[in-house]
Parts: C-alpha cells; structure tokens; sequence
C-alpha cells in the first residue's frame, strides 16, 4: 500500500490528485506579486536600479511612478504586477528586507548618536567616557566642537519667540560622532 501512496506522489500529481495548483493557489501568488510590484513602485529610481529587474520592468515600474491618475496607475501597477511573473521574486523580496531591516538599525544607530550628542552637551563625564571608548579620537578637535555647540545652544535659549535657532554646530557635533563611532 505505502509503495502505491509513493508512485502516486512522484508522478506529477498532488495529495487532492491535482497535476497543477489550485485557481486559489494560483490567484494567491498573482496577488503576492501584485504586491511586490506594488512595493517596487514605491522605491527610488537608484533603489530599482540595484534590483535584478527585466527592462520591460524596469520601464513598467518607472512608467507606474510617472502616471498621477488613479485609473492609469491602478491600470499600470497591474500591469507591473504581470511582469513580475517573470522577475525573480525571491531575490528582490531578500533585497527589500535587507534595506527594510538596514534601515531600522541605522535608525536606532542615529538615535544613539543623538543621545550621546545631548549627553556631550550638558555633561563632561560623557566626554572622558566617549575618549576612553574612542582613543583615536582628535581630542582638540572633539573639544572644539562641543565647545561651539555648547555656546551655539546657549545663544538659541536666549532667542526671542520667532526667532530661528542656529544648528549649525549642533549639527557639526553629529556629524563628528558619526565618523569617529563608524
């Protein structure tokens, strides 16, 4: 008996006697790829680049983000959706999730940047902590910076209602983190 079962399911058929998917099988992954090219739509011009997308697609993709009316680009996005039958979906989906994740730790990477940047400016000790975890650090220079940032945010406390605040400094000493903790 268990031979038969085995003959049955290595000659091309599956566990219903089926030798294809299902309409809903099939509707399914239309729609997951309609999805996808929904996403696609979305990225930048040098993001699509990067991808490993036909011309045809390529073309259709940036054809859908140049079209403004609602009926051209539903009707576009379905057919980016079509071509996307042919694209190598797994692929551009591992990509998209690369740069979805990528940007989420670069984003909490810039939140401690920020934070130790607040520190910096209301506290020496967060100093001699940043040049003990950083020895290479140009001290002079890291001084200077905190120094001007310190006296940039000091003249900003004093602005009148309506009054622009400068982040000039503010934002040099962002910058410096980020060179020296990368």
């Amino acid at each position: 008996m268990n031979s038969h079962i085995e003959e049955e399911s290595t000659d091309g058929y599956d566990e219903n006697g089926y030798d294809r998917p299902s309409k809903s099988q099939v509707k399914r992954d239309m729609h997951a790829l309609l999805d996808l090219g929904k996403q696609l739509i979305e990225l930048s011009p040098e993001r699509l680049k990067q991808l490993p997308l036909a011309e045809r697609l390529y073309e259709a993709i940036r054809e859908a983000q140049r079209t403004t009316s609602r009926e051209g680009r539903r009707r576009q996005t379905h057919f980016v959706g079509k071509l996307m039958r042919d694209a190598p979906a797994d692929e551009i989906r591992a990509q998209l999730d690369v740069w979805e994740n990528g940007s989420r730790e670069e984003t909490a990477a810039m939140h401690r940047l920020e934070t130790l940047r607040d520190r910096l400016l209301d506290d020496d000790e967060a100093l001699t902590k940043l040049l003990n975890d950083n020895p290479q650090a140009d001290v002079q220079q890291l001084r200077a910076v905190i120094r001007a940032a310190r006296k940039e945010k000091l003249a900003n406390a004093a602005l009148l209602q309506g009054q622009e605040p400068q982040k000039k400094h503010y934002r040099a000493l962002f910058q410096t983190l980020k060179t020296l903790t990368h």
